[in-house]
């Protein structure tokens, strides 16, 4: 059955495309089984243009699985890709939700085109020689070294490390004449997501879960309208909304914008530079960075300044360099680091770089959460200053939540400035003016 047929059957009213189908003969519904341009809704199709990146930002249920395993399909039938990505949060979702999924690649084709799947290479090859290699947001090296000309990127939002993952990813994107990216997600406000819609390559395309209506079970969509429409959860997980404030966040971007100044004043009495080590080899491994955050406070401790963000993935002895840089260029007091998380290895580096650099520990008794809720408190007061380039720092604060922290890898940004604040305005020792 030619894709013109089926498109215009799929288009034609319900009355007269049952009567057309009623002289259908049976290898023609054998082949409409499988034919995506007659079960497909216009928006499950790729849009037209020289776009490199499409951005399906959908709601659970619309269908995003199916459209980006049938994206995949028509690339390699037509020959437009041969070498292709699947980009996964983990490597059970490559597996089980986009290769061997109810909707995943194999589903998509009739037994006879059916591609096969070697789960031990991470590998589906077609009858016709393209091949597609799954990977995941866990282990972003596995895309080092590889090249494509199309890639399929499931739930974007929610990988572990998303800039690195698809950092790797971009550079691999250089096989063919226009290689192509397909990105299936439910938005969360991650920042590599607001950048793939800002990025005048991307071709969006939006939808909700009630767009799927038709083939979602009535007990459900009953169910949903019910407990979650028009509630924020609702808007971003049925909707798809965008929602720059995470649900629980402990900073808004409005606290974050009250507190923006253009510089930190000239006349801080007491300035630190906060390490908080990843607890990894640093740039030859897949560890996170090592946050360096440079604060300062008044003489009376009633107001801070976050002053610079150097957060650094680097080598001991490269970041160690940058605190110690920090240290001198800022006139700081002292540098600090948690000790019981890797606080002497911390010393052992700055010592390394310059013996002479003043050094205190501190110590983490409360979790992540706990510690950084009395910092966050002192941004409500509006008792804290951001100078200008913090903007990395600031996406991190704004997805640490009550319950957690839903950023991309560890808050090591956020950490390291709760750790100068902390030990700024928060500590039982004395004043700088107590001391004068």
């Amino acid at each position: 059955m030619s894709a013109s047929l089926a498109e215009s059957l799929a288009s034609l009213p319900e009355a007269e495309r049952a009567a057309v189908l009623a002289g259908l003969s049976n290898a023609d519904f054998a082949e409409l089984e499988y034919d995506w341009r007659f079960w497909g809704r216009p928006e499950q199709f790729a849009p037209p243009g020289e776009w490199a990146n499409w951005l399906v930002l959908a709601g659970r249920g619309f269908g995003k699985t199916r459209l980006g395993a049938e994206w995949v399909r028509e690339e390699v039938v037509s020959g437009r890709a041969s070498r292709i990505a699947l980009v996964a949060e983990t490597a059970a979702d490559g597996r089980d939700v986009m290769v061997e999924g109810t909707s995943g690649l194999l589903a998509c084709h009739a037994p006879a085109d059916r591609p096969e799947y070697e789960p031990s290479k991470r590998r589906v090859t077609w009858p016709n020689g393209a091949i597609a290699t799954v990977f995941n947001a866990v282990e972003p090296d596995q895309l080092r070294g590889p090249q494509f000309d199309a890639a399929w990127c499931d739930e974007l939002a929610k990988w572990r490390y998303a800039d690195a993952t698809w950092d790797q990813l971009a550079f691999g994107m250089r096989l063919g004449d226009h290689p192509r990216i397909c990105i299936t997600t439910t938005p969360r406000p991650v920042p590599l997501l607001r950048k793939l819609i800002a990025d005048k390559r991307t071709s969006i395309t939006r939808g909700s879960t009630f767009d799927n209506a038709r083939n979602l079970a009535p007990s459900f969509i009953a169910s949903i309208r019910e407990r979650y429409e028009g509630t924020r959860l609702g808007r971003q997980e049925l909707n798809a909304e965008v929602l720059d404030d995470v649900p629980g966040a402990l900073w808004t971007r409005a606290m974050i914008d009250a507190a923006r100044v253009a510089a930190a004043p000239d006349d801080l009495r007491r300035i630190v530079v906060a390490i908080d080590p990843s607890g990894t080899k640093g740039d030859t491994d897949d560890g996170d960075e090592i946050g360096i955050v440079v604060a300062g406070c008044s003489a009376d401790r009633k107001r801070g300044h976050v002053i610079a963000d150097l957060s650094i993935k680097a080598s001991p002895e490269q970041w160690g360099r940058v605190a110690v840089h920090a240290y001198r260029k800022f006139s700081a007091d002292r540098i600090i680091a948690e000790r019981n998380f890797g606080g002497a290895m911390v010393e052992a580096v700055i010592r390394a770089v310059d013996p002479t650099v003043p050094y205190s520990e501190v110590t983490a008794s409360r979790g992540k959460v706990q510690r950084a809720e009395p910092v966050a408190a002192l941004y409500e007061q509006g008792r804290v200053s951001h100078a200008a380039g913090l903007e990395k720092l600031e996406d991190q604060m704004c997805a640490m939540t009550a319950s957690g922290y839903l950023g991309d890898g560890s808050p090591d940004r956020v950490d390291a400035s709760v750790w100068a604040l902390s030990e700024l305005m928060l500590s039982e020792g004395p004043t700088v003016m107590d001391m004068l």
